[in-house]
Formats: C-alpha cells, sequence, structure tokens
C-alpha cells in the first residue's frame, strides 16, 4: 500500500477511534526540527566545538567537565536552547488538533516538555524519563524536584568564559547537595509525586480503554528504549483485538509479526504526514 492509502487509512482510524495512546519517542521532535546537531547547535555552541571538539549537544552532555562552573555553563545553555528558548512548533500543534477532540493521552520518553507547551493537557502527559525544567538532589534526599526556569536564565545571564559563577551551582536546599538534572540515567532518578499522578493516570487511561477501540499512535519511538513504549504498544494490540497500532517513523518503521493485519507503517517524516492527516 502506498503511503497516501496509509495516511488515509491512519486518518478513518483517528476518526473512528474511541481512545488514542500517544507513545512518542525522539524521532517527533527531531522531526520538529529540535535537531541536536547540525546548525541549530553549529550557531549556539561555537565556543564550545572550538575548545572541546564537540560535534552536538547531546554527545557534550556525557563530557567530564572539570568544574561544576564549567558543567553549569554548559549545561544550562543546554537546557535553555532545548527548553525555554523555544516558540509554539508547527509540528506538536498539528499533532494537538489531530486529537485534541478525541480522549487522548501521551506516553513520551522525550524531556524537552514540547507536548505541555503545545497545548496538551499536561493531565494527559506522561513523560516517563523526566524533564529538562527540572532539577533534583544528585544524592538524593527525597523524592522531590524542583523548577529550575529561574536558575537556569541566571546561569545564562551572569556565564563568563565558559563558566558560572561558583554561588550559582545549585545546591538541594534540604541537605547542601548538588543538584542535578531530573534526567532517568541511573537508579538516583527521582520519581517525585507529579511522576506518581501522571503514572496512575496512565494506568487509569489503559484500564478505562481496556477492549475498546484503542489507537496506539507511536511516533519517533527507535529501539534506544523499545521497552517502555514500541514493545507495550506491540503487546496491547495483540491483546485487544479492537485496537490498531499505527507507526511514523522516517527510516525506522516496523510491526511485530502477529498484529501486522491490524498495523499501520507509514516510513516517512512525521511532520509532513501530519500535515497531510489534519487537510
Amino acid at each position: 500500500m502506498d503511503k497516501n492509502k496509509l495516511i488515509q487509512k491512519l486518518k478513518e482510524e483517528i476518526e473512528n477511534s474511541e481512545y488514542i495512546l500517544i507513545g512518542a519517542g525522539a524521532g517527533l521532535s527531531t522531526s520538529a526540527g529540535f535537531l541536536y546537531d547540525g546548525k541549530r547547535f553549529e550557531d549556539n555552541f561555537k565556543d564550545y566545538i572550538k575548545k572541546y571538539g564537540f560535534t552536538d549537544m547531546y554527545s557534550a552532555g556525557f563530557y567530564n567537565f572539570p568544574t561544576l562552573e564549567e558543567y553549569w555553563a554548559y549545561f544550562s545553555l543546554y537546557v535553555y536552547i532545548n527548553r525555554y528558548d523555544i516558540e509554539e512548533n508547527e509540528t506538536y500543534l498539528n499533532l494537538y488538533n489531530i486529537v485534541k477532540n478525541k480522549n487522548y493521552f501521551v506516553i513520551t520518553t522525550n524531556v524537552d516538555g514540547r507536548f505541555a507547551d503545545s497545548k496538551f493537557d499536561k493531565d494527559k502527559i506522561f513523560a516517563v524519563q523526566g524533564d529538562f525544567s527540572l532539577f533534583q538532589c544528585s544524592k538524593p534526599c527525597r523524592q522531590e524536584t524542583f523548577y529550575n526556569e529561574k536558575y537556569i536564565r541566571e546561569m545564562i545571564k551572569y556565564k563568563k568564559e565558559m563558566k558560572i559563577p561558583t554561588e550559582l551551582i545549585p545546591k538541594c536546599p534540604y541537605c547542601g547537595e548538588n543538584m542535578s538534572m531530573n534526567l532517568r540515567a541511573d537508579s538516583t532518578f527521582v520519581q517525585d509525586k507529579n511522576w506518581d499522578k501522571q503514572k496512575s493516570k496512565y494506568e487509569n487511561f489503559l484500564k478505562n480503554s481496556d477492549n475498546s477501540k484503542i489507537l496506539f499512535l507511536e511516533l519517533g519511538v527507535g529501539f534506544n528504549t523499545p521497552s517502555i513504549i514500541k514493545y507495550n504498544f506491540w503487546r496491547m494490540t495483540l491483546n485487544n483485538k479492537k485496537s490498531v497500532y499505527a507507526s511514523i517513523n522516517l527510516g525506522e518503521c516496523y510491526s511485530a509479526s502477529d498484529i501486522e493485519e491490524r498495523s499501520i507503517c507509514i516510513d516517512a517524516d512525521i511532520s509532513e504526514v501530519l500535515k497531510k492527516l489534519i487537510k
């Protein structure tokens, strides 16, 4: 089946579904233009490319900076560029307009907050892996997170010679330990009250939609962490004969063989497909 017929088939499934569960991975934000390399990286990180030879934002985040002043100088810019210094995005707004009148929920491994900033109901978003907008105690001394926009903007403002002032290094207000980003990397990742609340809402959505006509709409999910979205979508599609699995992903679009008859796989740019879906 050609792409246009697949897109039309998906459009019909969206219209006829009782529930839509969106599963979003890095490919969605990449399609939306939020690239971690290329011109966007080169325009904003010239000093870091010259000094350290960095090739992209993501891998640079794992660099072992010699001081916290240098680490936070880099990471504050990384967070600012990808979380706060962003205008409304057409791709995410198109997706919102497609599902806004449906009973939908979003589970995402993305940490850039694009759903919440694109009119999606925050109560219908489960960001499993954390969020750029949150700090946590690096220890951690408790399961609590801290909104960081004020601190990130201060670091950007007062940064000099690729360092922030020592007094701006974020510290836990309870135990005094250094703060870290609330991004899942190891067992120290904090799952706070809001994380637990959104997990419960996600589970309730699955419970309420069980054995109903549901569309599992997977966008830009690869095989980095397939157990969180992809494998679960395949399993739930297999178990619910009324369900349909759809995947849109350029160059990496697959379905499990045992749900192939109820799968719509569109190997194309997500943004372009969404434009066609709203026509």
